[in-house]
C-alpha cells in the first residue's frame, strides 16, 4: 500500500514527515479534500483573508521530497467578482 504525504501552507508551511498509507491515488485525493475541510474549518480559514492562498499538496516522499502528485489551493476574495 503506497504512503502519501500531506503538506500544508497557510501563514506557515507544515511538512508531513509520517505520511498516510492509502490504497491508491483516488483514496489520497479523497483524504486531501477531507483534510482540507477539517483544517480550514478549525481555524486556517483566517489565513485565506490575508491575500495568500491556502495550499495543500501531496507528495510520494516525506518533507516535500519526491514527486508532487497533486495540489489543492483555496483562496478568498472580498466583494463581487466581475466574472460571476
Amino acid at each position: 500500500m503506497p504512503r502519501y504525504y500531506f503538506h500544508i501552507k497557510d501563514d506557515v508551511t507544515t511538512l508531513d514527515r509520517e505520511g498516510t498509507n492509502l490504497a491508491d491515488l483516488d483514496a489520497a485525493r479523497k483524504e486531501a479534500v477531507g483534510l482540507s475541510g477539517e483544517v480550514l474549518r478549525d481555524g486556517a480559514h483566517l489565513s485565506l483573508w490575508s491575500g495568500s492562498p491556502w495550499v495543500l499538496w501531496v507528495t510520494d516522499q516525506p518533507e516535500d521530497q519526491g514527486q508532487t502528485l497533486f495540489t489543492l489551493s483555496f483562496s478568498a476574495v472580498q466583494g463581487a467578482l466581475s466574472w460571476i
